[in-house]
């Protein structure tokens, strides 16, 4: 029987704050305008895409606990990853590998009642992280091209679920975003260590040694324009139908010359201020190696997010 401190300690480890990353599986659901569908005797489909993204965060929470329990030497000699409860031994070995593998028979068995490429993807995920663990992390390139296929898996993961279609230009935009959010949290690392004379590179993660800062800020500067570049063609490619809701009737009074069938494109702002913003605060604090800290501490980015996803929502759902 777990205890309060144990249950807490294995909580802190299976990051909470990287649970927002799963959100990337409503992605389909919004943009295809299908987020408030409810389907004739079947179950809305934000509820099926709901019950998905809780299984991908008890995976994602898994995953880490695997990943502390490898890394748990490297971890000890970084200066921020030494306080986590498995490298600190805090939270014992052996009660970390009990959870991970509960929370695995806890995805395996909940997974069985979703479609079956929903199940492939969750093996597929799974098969990715542990080779991450061991092989991919330590070859250049082949590193922040994992973190990008984590986010790519979990895209299709929430639209297989509803079967869904995604614009290649939005997968494009996801793709690139991931690189560009694994570069940056690089060039924060290379940083942060590069200033502690006390800790070898090497010792925390040895693949910073094969990443130059010149190499890193070239990296950051293509991934950050395919970024807002390729969210800009998708919302320019994405065709709208003429307006029907009753939200929308204001629509038929505006001028001809503002009347358009490409109306996304008006939250391609909110996507280069938050590409801008992100830069920044690697640049000049520091702050990439955790993205999801960033997002939750700065409010800038904290309120661009909010006023993106606000503009997506009513563009899509109260103007079609």
């Amino acid at each position: 029987m777990l205890n309060t401190t144990t249950a807490y300690l294995i909580l802190k480890s299976s990051r909470p704050r990287q649970w927002v990353k799963n959100a990337a599986l409503y992605a389909a659901l919004v943009f295809s305008g299908f987020l408030f569908y409810d389907p004739l005797d079947a179950v809305p489909y934000f509820v099926t895409v709901s019950i998905a993204v809780f299984i991908f965060t008890m995976l994602t929470s898994a995953v880490y606990l695997v990943n502390d329990i490898i890394d748990v030497e490297a971890d000890r000699q970084h200066p921020f990853k030494k306080k986590r409860p498995i490298a600190s031994g805090a939270l014992p070995l052996s009660t970390a590998k009990m959870a991970a593998f509960g929370l695995l028979g806890l995805v395996f068995v909940s997974s069985l009642f979703m479609p079956l490429f929903f199940r492939l993807l969750v093996i597929t995920y799974i098969l990715l992280q542990v080779f991450y663990a061991r092989v991919l992390k330590h070859i250049p390139i082949l590193d922040v091209a994992s973190i990008a296929l984590g986010f790519l898996i979990r895209i299709y993961a929430g639209a297989v679920v509803c079967n869904l279609h995604m614009s290649v230009w939005f997968l494009l935009t996801v793709i690139s975003a991931s690189l560009f959010l694994a570069v940056g949290k690089r060039q924060s690392e290379r940083t942060l260590l590069k200033g502690n004379a006390d800790i070898d590179m090497g010792s925390t993660r040895k693949i910073l040694k094969r990443y130059s800062e010149r190499l890193l800020d070239q990296y950051t500067g293509m991934f950050a324009t395919a970024t807002w570049l390729t969210y800009a063609i998708f919302t320019f490619q994405n065709e709208m139908e003429a307006p029907r809701s009753q939200f929308a009737t204001l629509y038929q009074y505006l001028p001809r010359a503002l009347q358009t069938q490409k109306l996304l494109m008006f939250s391609v702002p909110f996507v280069i201020f938050g590409v801008m913003r992100y830069l920044q605060l690697v640049y000049e604090s520091n702050q990439g190696e955790s993205p999801e800290r960033i997002l939750f501490n700065d409010k800038p980015l904290l309120a661009t997010v909010f006023f993106f996803g606000l503009a997506v929502i009513v563009i899509l759902y109260l103007f079609v």
